[in-house]
């Protein structure tokens, strides 16, 4: 169980790292763009990476290698809403494959997946952390070395509670 609350750390057994939230902290997500890092149990489904930027990362879950045409859809109006799209694309989206670190690895949480919701909220990823753990637009973020190590750590059975 990954534990995550408004002290900005996250925790795992008997790991704590320091970690950013959504710029308008942790609650009931209303709306895509409100900044909020949405309170809730979630489930880990799918692990993306920069095979360029991290050569040997071990991890119990299948990892996907992140592509220069790959995106994540953050269009309401599209049935591709808060899902991974090819690129390029005429829909609102969020690149993966970025000049910046910060999706170098993605821990993709099944926030508003099943079913998706038009504009409740999409991307909600933990990611590697940005600056000196900026605020994000609703993720979670981590070093990369502690990122790293929890990927490590993990399995399909880890739950990610935000509260």
């Amino acid at each position: 169980m990954i534990i995550i609350n408004n002290s900005r750390y996250l925790k795992y057994k008997s790991f704590k790292f320091r970690c950013g939230l959504g710029k308008a902290g942790i609650g009931e997500k209303k709306v895509e763009g409100d900044n909020i890092t949405p309170k809730g149990v979630y489930k880990i489904i799918k692990i993306l990476f920069r095979k360029d930027r991290l050569k040997k990362i071990k991890s119990n879950f299948k990892l996907f290698k992140i592509k220069k045409n790959m995106g994540w859809c953050d269009d309401p109006k599209s049935k591709n809403y808060n899902k991974l799209i090819l690129l390029p694309s005429k829909l609102g989206h969020e690149k993966l494959y970025r000049k910046d670190n910060i999706y170098d690895l993605i821990l993709v949480l099944n926030y508003n997946s099943n079913p998706t919701i038009k504009n409740k909220g999409s991307a909600i990823f933990i990611h590697v952390k940005k600056g000196d753990f900026k605020d994000t637009k609703g993720c979670i973020s981590l070093r990369k070395s502690d990122l790293v190590k929890i990927v490590s750590l993990i399995n399909k059975d880890t739950k990610v509670i935000i509260n």
